[in-house]
């Protein structure tokens, strides 16, 4: 593979000698501009864990409740399907943030997301409609896929190329921040759901609020993300060069592409296993109660987002690298130890479930800052969304199926060393990656020079 196609200044410096320099950023626009992009994507993450927590809930509502096992795995089908268009929102969204810049590309992810959380809180009942109920919910679930990795592919720019090159792995933690409190918030309100109404009360309507009122916060979000500046970055390459299609620069950078997608392999199933679909499993296959697994997920949520921003700012110190390696090798040795230990009751899951976040955010608190380093500005929004989103179509949406299978056939075994073989992975692939840790996101003149270097 080929190194990264922009040059190393110095981490503690904004400025590249011979390049363009960082325009003066003002704290309080970089301040506006960090809660805007994290509230989209922290209601993005809500939206998704809220199917997968809600999912032994409305199963039986929207699918055929004769058959309880049938239903669950018919919603997690559904949840996996809503990976399958994530290529070509890739492609879209993309596109979009690259050639009209990443802020267009955030308002639009956001407003197909809030759109297919209202179809969801809307969605009528098997009973009413049949078969109809599982298209809309099918519908929806496409939309927010579409949606996903628009959002990805723009945050992860924005907040890479906004924030200053010494302390982008700080800046970084905030996507994952801001997603583990969305996570959060949902577990919460299931948890809090669940102890206030009843089984039946949950079944028939209770399930409907989360997504309701995630789609009235897209409304607040849209609007606070229309008040946000493009990053300096683009403009400048906007001005500087016209970007060739989408397809040429995925194949000019298809080694750092590649990059993208085995690194995203290794940290795919690991975070729906755990941080999404940890107490759903909890719930189906441990038999933990419904109320402590959901607080136990709490719990370990809040233990590992406090702790994302020491470990992206210790990767500014110590570099992108050695973080990877200290999230494979750990998965790798307590893979096993900890699946044994979240079966044996809901204490014992919120501690393996925390030990297992905390591992995973060593990665998690840097990857919109290592994957943006990969490359350069005009191609940097789509090189990420295609790579992420065929990972994410293989890796992710089949995570928390084969969870559940694996679980229910007395193979559990075979996940678990996937998820282990999966983070050795990526220690590996960072072992052939040159280091990133403060290089300059801004364009370079002229930006062909990127290209060269991609070709050697």
């Amino acid at each position: 593979m080929t190194a990264p196609p922009t040059d190393r200044p110095d981490p503690n410096t904004t400025q590249v000698p011979g390049h363009s320099t960082e325009a003066p950023v003002s704290a309080l626009r970089r301040r506006r501009s960090l809660i805007g992009v994290t509230l989209g994507n922290g209601l993005e993450v809500f939206d998704w864990t809220c199917y997968a927590v809600f999912a032994p809930f409305f199963a039986k509502a929207l699918f055929n409740p004769e058959d309880a096992t049938s239903a669950l795995l018919s919603t997690l089908v559904v949840f996996g399907v809503g990976f399958a268009i994530r290529p070509f929102g890739g492609l879209l969204f993309g596109w979009l943030a690259d050639r009209f810049g990443r802020k267009h590309s955030l308002l639009v992810a956001i407003a197909c997301a809030s759109t297919g959380m209202l179809l969801i809180g809307l969605t009528p009942t098997y009973a009413s409609v049949g078969v109809l109920s599982g298209a809309i919910l099918l519908a929806a679930r496409l939309l927010q896929g579409l949606a996903h990795t628009g959002e990805v592919a723009a945050a992860y720019t924005y907040i890479a190329e906004e924030a200053p090159p010494a302390r982008r792995g700080l800046w970084s933690s905030s996507i994952y921040v801001s997603g583990f409190l969305a996570i959060m918030a949902a577990t919460i309100m299931g948890a809090l759901l669940t102890t206030a109404l009843s089984d039946h009360q949950m079944a028939t309507w209770g399930w409907r609020l989360p997504f309701l009122i995630g789609a009235a916060l897209g409304l607040i979000t849209l609007y606070l993300r229309r008040g946000m500046d493009e990053t300096h970055a683009f403009t400048s390459a906007a001005k500087a060069v016209s970007s060739p299609s989408v397809f040429a620069n995925l194949w000019t950078y298809r080694a750092a592409g590649t990059r993208v997608f085995l690194l995203m392999a290794s940290v795919t199933a690991m975070f729906y296993a755990w941080a999404v679909s940890g107490p759903t499993w909890a719930i189906s296959v441990a038999h933990i109660d419904p109320t402590a697994a959901l607080w136990a997920g709490v719990i370990a949520l809040g233990v590992s987002a406090s702790v994302l921003p020491l470990l992206g700012s210790l990767s500014d110190r110590i570099g992108r690298r050695r973080s990877f390696y200290i999230y494979g090798i750990g998965v790798a040795v307590t893979a096993f130890p900890l699946d044994h230990l979240a079966r044996q009751g809901a204490w014992q899951f919120a501690l393996a479930m925390t030990i297992a976040l905390v591992l995973f955010a060593f990665v998690a608190s840097i990857l919109p800052a290592v994957l943006s380093e990969l490359f350069p500005t005009g191609v940097r929004a789509s090189g990420i969304a295609m790579p992420y989103a065929l990972s994410a179509v293989v890796f992710g949406g089949t995570a928390p199926y084969l969870q559940q299978w694996t679980a229910q056939h007395n193979v559990a075994f075979l996940f678990v060393g996937y998820l282990a073989s999966a983070a050795l992975l990526g220690a590996l692939v960072m072992r052939f990656t040159p280091e990133t840790a403060g290089i300059s996101l801004e364009p370079t003149t002229p930006d062909t020079t990127d290209q060269t270097q991609e070709k050697k």
